[in-house]
């Protein structure tokens, strides 16, 4: 304890009357000096777009920092040597900064999503892979509950480097079903019986309007596309009601809904 003392050039002796009131002097005008950046650094977080958290963050993130500095200040005054111990401090920060990448990493994602706005809590997203709704946004990890009732702690950091899609921000999400129909069926009367069963779907809005459109030529079938919209929350009501509803009304106009087979033709000689 004595050599540590020694390096750092702490003598008992040097630790005048004259010294100590400078420093708490220093002390007294590093607290009013923090108290005031800190209260114009509220006026400008205040006036500026940031999100609530990420404020909070920046004010504790500076408040600490201005006081590390505060301390290093009053103990130049008291005479102890900061050399040995900055040193020390900067090693144990590499060390910990190694030891908690991964952390770190979320962390700035945290902060990129919470200042960016990609989506808010209560959206429904998918980024990743995943999709969901949005439970809670942490400085770690977002919470995320999927269709199926699953809760997912998102990281961050993978969050904020990979594509996210928000389905909320329209206030609408668009339905995209794919039938196949035989090549005996006419086409208009294909997509008139996937016009009726869009009609006969609660909660597809007419604004935008529906679309049905041949889109693929098969071995076995031709494809067509059903496009419609309707609110975000009645997507998955509408989704399914409306794949039933096809069905029924293919049904109804004697449409066929083909699958993969293979026609042999025997021809006699």
């Amino acid at each position: 304890m004595s050599s540590i003392i020694s390096d750092m050039g702490i003598s008992v002796g040097t630790l005048a009357l004259t010294s100590i009131l400078k420093a708490a002097l220093t002390a007294i005008v590093c607290i009013v000096a923090i108290k005031l950046i800190m209260k114009m650094l509220d006026r400008v977080l205040g006036k500026s777009k940031l999100n609530e958290q990420v404020c909070g963050y920046a004010k504790r993130a500076i408040k600490a920092a201005l006081y590390i500095i505060g301390v290093i200040i009053v103990c130049n005054d008291l005479g102890i040597n900061m050399t040995s111990l900055t040193a020390l401090l900067s090693v144990l920060t590499l060390g910990i900064t190694l030891a908690a990448e991964d952390i770190l990493g979320n962390v700035a994602g945290g902060m990129v999503i919470l200042s960016t706005h990609p989506f808010k809590i209560g959206d429904f997203i998918e980024a990743g892979g995943i999709s969901g709704n949005v439970l809670e946004i942490g400085l770690n990890h977002t919470k995320l509950q999927t269709a199926d009732g699953q809760i997912i702690m998102q990281p961050n950091r993978e969050l904020a480097g990979s594509k996210i899609i928000n389905y909320t921000t329209l206030g609408r999400r668009r339905i995209v079903i794919k039938v196949t129909a035989s090549y005996d069926a006419p086409t208009e009367d294909v997509k008139a019986a996937c016009r009726e069963a869009i009609m006969g779907t609660p909660n597809v809005l007419t604004d935008p309007a529906p679309e049905v459109y041949l889109t693929n030529y098969g071995e076995s079938s031709i494809e067509y596309m059903v496009r419609c919209w309707t609110a975000v929350d009645d997507y998955w009501p509408a989704y399914f009601t409306l794949n039933e509803t096809i069905r029924e009304t293919f049904a109804k106009h004697h449409v066929e809904m083909t699958y993969d087979h293979l026609n042999v033709h025997i021809v006699e000689k």
